[in-house]
């Protein structure tokens, strides 16, 4: 009998798969049509609802489908959710006239600082008055990566389970997406003001 998909290694394939999503994620910078804002925080504010809506609706369509087949939207879901909040960072950075400064590290930043906790806070520095977020040596980015990667994979054993429940299950997720983007946002207005809770 092979127990290779139920092995202590399965954890960690799916961990350092999402990890090297994320590394192909931001890779290239989204392009932004946006121009920089007089009043940059409002029009952040405006661009973050529209993401978070089309998060939720996006998480909440590809979780609809239940059981096993529910499983395999499970990563399309979150690539389609991380496209949507890349692409909001970097339209906030461009309000705030910062499109240039936006590196890898940044957007890594932006996009799991609450949810990979200390490692991602650790990259931010005061300097006077402004926040910087160290960038990375690409050695290093590659093993941020992979953490976070761990750290979503065990949500994602979470979320799993709402593939059960097709519709309170799509609800509970488009949901999480909404709050998730919305907290991608904060991170990305924090830094391009530089004022981010370090």
């Amino acid at each position: 009998m092979n127990s290779s998909s139920h092995s202590p290694n399965s954890g960690r394939d799916v961990a350092g798969a999402l990890g090297e999503a994320l590394l192909d994620l931001v890779a290239q910078r989204p392009a932004s049509s946006e121009a920089a804002a007089s009043r940059p925080e409002q029009q952040a504010r405006r661009l973050t609802e529209r993401a978070a809506r089309r998060a939720a609706l996006a998480a909440g369509s590809l979780s609809l489908p239940v059981g096993p087949l529910g499983w395999l939207t499970l990563v399309p879901e979150m690539m389609s959710v991380w496209r949507i909040q890349s692409q909001l960072v970097a339209d906030i950075a461009a309000v705030y006239g910062r499109t240039q400064e936006l590196d890898r590290t940044q957007m890594l930043y932006c996009l799991f600082r609450h949810t990979a906790a200390q490692g991602l806070r650790d990259l931010a520095v005061r300097v006077g008055e402004r926040l910087v977020v160290q960038p990375l040596a690409a050695g290093a980015l590659k093993k941020l990566a992979a953490a976070i990667g761990l750290k979503l994979s065990q949500r994602a054993l979470g979320s799993s389970l709402a593939r059960w429940l097709p519709l309170v299950g799509a609800a509970g997720v488009g949901a999480y997406a909404w709050y998730d983007t919305r907290q991608v946002a904060q991170a990305a207005i924090e830094l391009f003001e530089g004022r981010a809770k370090v």
